[in-house]
């Protein structure tokens, strides 16, 4: 056989790490586990924002009392 490498250097080769020149360079952005972990309420505001949810969680009663109010 004309094989240059053995074996075991392809399936070395195989496992390494790609490289950092591949196609997808940015990491996938994970939330918190724990919003208790997260300390002040502009931090929750500012994480909240980025994720694209809701916080405070508000309830469909306070949904509705805001965008109906009583008639006297």
């Amino acid at each position: 056989m004309d094989d240059l490498r053995s074996r075991a250097a392809r399936r070395s080769k195989t496992k390494a790490k790609p490289h950092k020149n591949s196609a997808r360079t940015e990491k996938p952005w994970i939330s918190e586990k724990n919003w208790k972990l997260m300390y002040t309420r502009s931090e929750k505001l500012r994480r909240a924002k980025q994720l694209g949810i809701e916080y405070p969680k508000r309830t469909m009663l306070q949904i509705l009392n805001t965008e109906l109010p009583e008639k006297d």
